[in-house]
């Protein structure tokens, strides 16, 4: 799964890069360093833009979709959901199945973004470490066998570029508000064999040349949409251990994105990875 990212890129530079025509980022846009689930994040989609009337689903007339960068909530909200609390479990989607899951397969059809991110971070288990010892059920007031370690990996393109993320979103309506919620799921898909050493999934990531075909809500053939979605091959992507002060939500800055240089990164093993 894809749980937690960085996008830290600035606002100018994300409608530049993604030829955005409209801007509909209310307020300020700012780096984060540490997303997760409930945030809110960029995202890039092609809409008509229109107001409460087209977001309800009625007759936008005849105006022209337009690329628009907005922020969302990560954590899909199906349209037919009671209350936002079924996003915290939707964050995800696996490419293999989610043209056919209630929940995503019309956002599949018409409604797919790219999430703009710098690179993203996994966990890895790393055996044998002396982790703290667990409780053994089977032990009254003893100690069991120790918590494995877990250590954190960010892992970026190697190029240093945007890395636009497979997303799907929706419109929820608050019913005790009438507030439009607007939300998001981030597409993952197989690891190639250097990354699935770290953890088997891993964002789907839309080349560039792919961008229009995928933000385009007229294209709605399943197979050909899916047809747009090519796993990362071997090789493009870097990985390397930080700080496992990513571990809790409430710490955010560059500083969590830089090589490992504490002892965060288990001696030297992850040399041994890559």
């Amino acid at each position: 799964m894809c749980g937690r990212y960085a996008t830290a890129r600035a606002r100018q530079e994300l409608l530049d890069e993604f030829q955005v025509q409209l801007d509909a980022v209310e307020n300020d846009l700012q780096p984060d360093y540490n997303v997760a689930p409930t945030k809110q994040v960029p995202a890039v989609l092609t809409r008509v833009p229109k107001d409460a009337k087209e977001q309800a689903g009625e007759s936008a007339g005849e105006e022209e979709a337009v690329r628009q960068l907005r922020t969302l909530r990560w954590g899909l909200v199906p349209s037919w959901a009671k209350d936002l609390s079924i996003g915290s479990r939707m964050i995800n989607a696996r490419m293999e199945t989610v043209h056919e899951k209630a929940s995503f397969r019309r956002a599949f059809a018409k409604r797919r973004c790219l999430l703009p991110a710098d690179g993203y971070f996994e966990w890895y288990t790393v055996q044998d470490q002396g982790g703290e010892p667990a409780a053994d059920p089977d032990q009254k007031g003893g100690k069991g066998k120790k918590k494995p370690q877990k250590q954190p990996f960010f892992i970026r393109p190697k190029d240093g570029g945007v890395m636009a993320m497979a997303g799907l979103y929706e419109l929820w309506k608050n019913p005790e508000t009438g507030e439009w919620v607007w939300t998001c799921t981030v597409i993952t898909t197989d690891a190639p064999d250097d990354l699935g050493r770290i953890h088997d999934r891993m964002p789907m990531i839309v080349e560039r040349e792919r961008w229009d075909a995928w933000l385009d809500p007229a294209l709605t053939d399943t197979e050909t949409v899916r047809g747009l979605l090519v796993p990362a091959m071997a090789g493009t992507m870097d990985a390397y251990p930080v700080s496992k002060a990513v571990n809790n939500v409430r710490n955010n800055g560059p500083e969590l994105i830089k090589p490992s240089t504490n002892g965060d990164s288990s001696g030297n093993h992850s040399d041994t990875l890559f």
